[in-house]
């Protein structure tokens, strides 16, 4: 069932809400303060969050906003804020910090009724996020819920022209994100360019941004279209922002803020006509602590941040991806190798700090490798051959049921105790009765 939880001081105000979302067939929890509302965060991250931001008899709005940096806010697939009091100010605020829509009391009941109607039909599995990527021109993989959460923020801003940041690990698939965006908008007949700021000679990236003109400078013997003029009609992405140098930095927040341009060299402007997407694999706001970023070039480009989670908390994505890579490599070999059991429980408990791409290059490797069924040791090295999980420890990839978890931990404590069922059973704290019942079940699961 989908869960609400519902942050608000004031007990009529809760109350009401409460009864609402009930209505809309989801489960509420409600908090009266911040540290109650980071309490049931942690133990549950909700589907929604419905937050007065002006909570506590000071109303601090810097408490209720830190719920966002220090809470996990960002991984909510939709956040709504309520106040008495709205301003300018905290709606811009909270549109900066992902929030989804902004209520002033009394809350309009009917709209928030619409909202999480339409929330909690996105939420049912039937509908086939991934599916819903494909069907609008899309390039993902993954069904847990950090990618589920992806795709609506994706379908949200892709038919808008928001400036948009995707902040991921190296390989994390922010590119495959940017063009997936680019697919979905209205820009689609236009080109998708992407700039590595990082992999440009510093003396040469405002001629390859901007374009330069014949004569510029030395060597420059024609004249030459740079990204933004390449990308004219459709989306640029800045790739890597933060690997810019810092005087750019200036001349590109100027063009973001006039939509004008001038080729190195050039004589007059040019209209600019392109859509901004920008990656990093930094947290921005270390990069701007330390001068990678400026601060006023961050906030333009964050006017929509997008938080690309790892490989390592997409759970068993890691083995829709593996599957798919494996028929890729089928495919284009003419092969028919299957995944393993036993090597399919060892990409599960791989931390994946090369998220995809690393994935990706393990299974062509093993596909190479193997015979007719890729097993442990067609791995690559740095993925321990071991089997099952056995020993003093049990370590359960990030996006498991509580369910599942309990099924790996009484398997590998009966494993542990070379199937003495009666001290596996009293270690765990469970009746030998429900360790066989338990048994049993796994037994006809299979």
């Amino acid at each position: 069932m989908a869960r609400a939880l519902i942050i608000d001081d004031q007990p009529e105000s809760l109350l009401e809400l409460s009864e609402t979302v009930a209505e809309c067939a989801f489960e509420v929890d409600t908090a009266r303060n911040v540290k109650a509302a980071r309490a049931m965060m942690a133990r549950q991250l909700p589907d929604v969050v419905i937050l007065n931001i002006r909570i506590g008899d000071a109303g601090d709005e810097d408490a209720a906003f830190g719920l966002f940096t220090r809470s996990g806010l960002e991984n909510v697939m939709e956040v709504y804020l309520v106040t008495d009091e709205p301003s300018v100010e905290s709606a811009q605020r909270g549109m900066q910090v992902g929030a989804s829509d902004y209520f002033q009391r009394p809350v309009d009941l009917e709209r928030l009724q619409s909202n999480l109607e339409r929330l909690h039909e996105e939420l049912e599995p039937s509908r086939g996020a991934q599916a819903g990527m494909r069907d609008g021109g899309g390039l993902l993989t993954g069904e847990s819920p950090a990618m589920t959460r992806v795709y609506r923020m994706i379908r949200k801003v892709a038919p808008t022209e928001a400036t948009v940041l995707l902040v991921g690990e190296s390989g994390s698939g922010k590119e495959l994100i940017a063009q997936t965006i680019h697919n979905l908008s209205d820009r689609a007949g236009g080109p998708f360019v992407a700039m590595n700021c990082g992999a440009i000679p510093g003396e040469l990236i405002e001629s390859q941004m901007f374009g330069h003109r014949k004569g510029a400078f030395t060597g420059a013997h024609s004249s030459h279209k740079g990204f933004f003029e390449r990308a004219r009609g459709g989306t640029l992405l800045l790739d890597e922002i933060t690997e810019m140098d810092a005087d750019l930095q200036v001349k590109l927040l100027r063009v973001l803020e006039t939509r004008l341009m001038t080729p190195v060299g050039g004589e007059r402007e040019i209209e600019v006509d392109v859509r901004i997407l920008a990656s990093t694999n930094r947290d921005p706001d270390e990069a701007v602590a330390q001068g990678a970023l400026r601060e006023d070039l961050y906030y333009r480009l964050a006017e929509f941040p997008m938080r690309i989670p790892p490989l390592r908390e997409r759970g068993e994505d890691i083995v829709l991806l593996a599957r798919e890579f494996l028929a890729e490599n089928n495919r284009r070999e003419d092969s028919c190798k299957t995944l393993s059991p036993e090597a399919i429980e060892l990409l599960l408990l791989h931390d994946w700090p090369g998220n995809v791409r690393e994935l990706k290059n393990a299974i062509s490797r093993a596909h190479i490798l193997a015979g007719g069924e890729i097993r442990p040791d067609d791995l690559p090295e740095n993925i321990p051959s071991r089997g099952a999980p056995t020993g003093d420890y049990l370590r359960v990839p990030v996006g498991y049921s509580l369910k599942e978890v309990e099924r790996r931990m009484i398997l590998a404590t009966l494993d542990h105790f070379d199937g003495d069922k009666p001290k596996a059973a009293e270690t765990l704290g469970v009746s030998l009765k429900t360790l066989y019942n338990r048994l049993k079940t796994y037994s006809g699961s299979k």
